[in-house]
């Protein structure tokens, strides 16, 4: 069943949006809407579909950028764009996508990495999240419901988003100030 719902998955691209997208700001913290929870979104709405694209093209000319929730432009709502295609600590991709009102099914093996987050620029800290995830969500601009499952990069990138659209951020699940480090480069 899962790997039929990853097909659905697979078969959608930001094209299929039907807008190009426009580049938005990324706000930063101490940013009000940073902390607060997202509002469920209808995936059908054409200011949701518009948002969908916008999140993608944001994350598309943001040097480094895996992942962007609605929230880090200034829309409090439960949507994030991620592509880890590339990464080198990449090991299941399933490219470009927008998930809406994502939730987790199972989660598993919890290690601690390094993140950083294009809100917090000038940080990076370690955090401890499941390597092993099963999700489910809708795509934006349609009623298709999927469920991906992955892990390592990936599973921590969306782990990472959806703390952004319940309002939290890395900094918020860090151990405490010894797991907080300053960023020597943000690319």
């Amino acid at each position: 069943m899962i790997g039929h719902l990853n097909q659905t998955l697979a078969a959608w691209s930001p094209a299929q949006l039907g807008l190009a997208g426009d580049v938005l700001e990324v706000v930063r913290a101490p940013h009000p809407v940073l902390a607060l929870e997202g509002a469920p979104v209808d995936p059908l709405d054409p200011v949701m579909v518009a948002l969908a694209a916008d999140l993608v093209a944001t994350m598309r000319v943001s040097p480094g950028c895996v992942g962007l929730a609605a929230p880090q432009v200034g829309v409090a709502a439960q949507m994030f764009a991620l592509d880890v295609t590339g990464h080198a600590k990449t090991r299941t991709c399933h490219g470009v996508f927008v998930l809406c009102n994502a939730v987790v099914v199972e989660s598993s093996r919890r290690e601690k990495a390094r993140e950083g987050c294009m809100s917090v620029p000038d940080l990076t800290g370690d955090v401890k999240r499941a390597t092993r995830l099963t999700v489910s969500g809708v795509l934006p601009g349609t009623s298709d419901v999927v469920t991906l499952s992955t892990d390592a990069f990936e599973a921590r990138a969306i782990q990472h988003e959806m703390d952004h659209c319940n309002g939290l951020l890395f900094l918020d699940r860090v151990a405490g100030a010894h797991a907080v480090y300053p960023r020597k480069v943000y690319r």
